[in-house]
């Protein structure tokens, strides 16, 4: 069943509305393959894309793996040998409560004066 508006726009179309409409009624151009040629390397373009960084993460992870590992062989024996004041905090280095709750109503009233300003 066919709304009333969609019956109304087929009675008025004029000359140009019916040109337009066999215009795209009209039969694809035969083009050999061009155009599912054409499709098929931008769906591989884009298998590419999708997949190029996380390949050149994994491959950058196998060769700092080892210089990683080695770095980390080297830094152990230096924990034994360190003091152990020295890898305690003083508690008057630690932030307050009070310094983390303004610090982050300080920022969100930035990001809020930000959106506005960019709305502007």
């Amino acid at each position: 069943m066919k709304s009333k508006i969609i019956n109304m726009a087929d009675k008025t179309s004029d000359a140009v509305d019916r040109l337009l409409a066999s215009a795209f009624d009209a039969p694809p151009i035969a083009d050999d393959g061009f155009s599912d040629g054409i499709i098929s390397k931008i769906r591989r373009r884009i298998w590419v894309n999708r997949l190029a960084l996380p390949v050149a993460i994994l491959v950058g992870v196998a060769f700092a793996l080892k210089p990683a590992l080695q770095l980390i062989n080297a830094l152990l024996p230096l924990l034994n040998v360190m003091p152990v004041e020295l890898a305690s905090v003083p508690m008057q280095f630690m932030p307050q409560i009070q310094l983390i709750v303004m610090g982050g109503m300080a920022f969100a009233a930035g990001i809020t004066l930000l959106k506005m300003l960019e709305e502007t």
